[in-house]
């Protein structure tokens, strides 16, 4: 006897897992609470085992979950990716796309290749720190977006993992100084965090020299000698030069995941949009997926 899965129930419960909340995906999937509680329980019910755990005000995956999680994104890939091609020719519309500061160069021949294939469809950009691009997503602020995530961390469609590496101007020993000068392009950088812990940890006194938003204003301080920064491998200008940490006295750093993030409602063009982003980026200054549980 053949049987087949509901794809609306799928989506929701991505949805569900993605968010954590039914609250929050009833507001992503414009439901109400009780619609998306149910959907859920026919799922559970047609598969014959529970998909969650509820604790408290938290939901949580159970193992099974956790197991169909993984097929489900895929069939929610193919479905859409199913749709995206035979609606490619008719693409048209507004599309909102976020990406982090540091990596709108290498975005670039994305944007340039999608816009010149559908000229229809009006693309706007949205450049803000990776956590706020994942809010913006969240909330439906932006149609598609990468996200930089700590690799063992990563959240979506990971499209390739770098090292994150130390970087100072040419020439300069300004890493030698304590407290140590750094300069960060925001306050809410995906790499701060994770700079500041790893210092802390080695008992590194440190200086926020400059913070602005501005990635090319950071990179001018740097390149002055005023201080150091941290950014991905494939990011780092040609002028500028990259520090071997345990040389230096600095903590390693570990690798980050740039992740495409799309909503489970994604639109046709949002789709498309995601098959050039993996075309275009996924093959540069990667780090095989094997090697992923070594480095992180």
């Amino acid at each position: 006897m053949t049987r087949n899965l509901d794809l609306d129930l799928i989506r929701t419960f991505v949805t569900v897992a993605d968010s954590g909340s039914m609250t929050v995906a009833a507001n992503l999937l414009h439901m109400t609470q009780g619609a998306v509680s149910q959907q859920i329980k026919r799922l559970e019910d047609g598969l014959d085992c529970m998909l969650f755990m509820r604790k408290a005000r938290k939901l949580e995956l159970s193992r099974q979950g956790e197991q169909f999680l993984v097929k489900a994104r895929q069939m929610l890939r193919l479905n859409d990716e199913i749709w995206a091609d035979m609606t490619a020719q008719s693409l048209q519309g507004g599309l909102r796309v976020g990406v982090p500061y540091d990596l709108v160069t290498p975005l670039a021949p994305a944007m340039k290749a999608f816009a010149e294939a559908h000229p229809r469809v009006e693309l706007s950009l949205v450049c803000a720190t990776s956590p706020e691009l994942s809010e913006a997503l969240n909330g439906g602020r932006v149609d598609v977006s990468l996200v930089e995530y700590v690799a063992s961390e990563a959240e979506g469609e990971v499209i390739r993992i770098e090292p994150l590496v130390w970087v100072k101007g040419r020439g300069c020993d300004i890493w030698q100084k304590r407290p140590l000068p750094l300069s960060m392009v925001d306050e809410r950088c995906a790499f701060r965090p994770v700079v500041l812990g790893a210092l802390a940890d080695e008992d590194i006194p440190w200086r926020t020299v400059f913070e602005s938003g501005n990635i090319e204003a950071t990179a001018a301080t740097v390149r002055a000698g005023l201080a150091i920064t941290a950014w991905l491998v494939s990011t780092v200008p040609p002028d500028l030069e990259t520090i071997e940490p345990h040389a230096a006295g600095l903590p390693a750093l570990p690798p980050f995941a740039i992740c495409l993030r799309l909503p489970s409602t994604a639109q046709p063009a949002a789709l498309e949009f995601a098959r050039y982003v993996r075309e275009s980026m996924s093959n540069n200054a990667a780090i095989p997926h094997s090697r992923l549980a070594k480095i992180a």
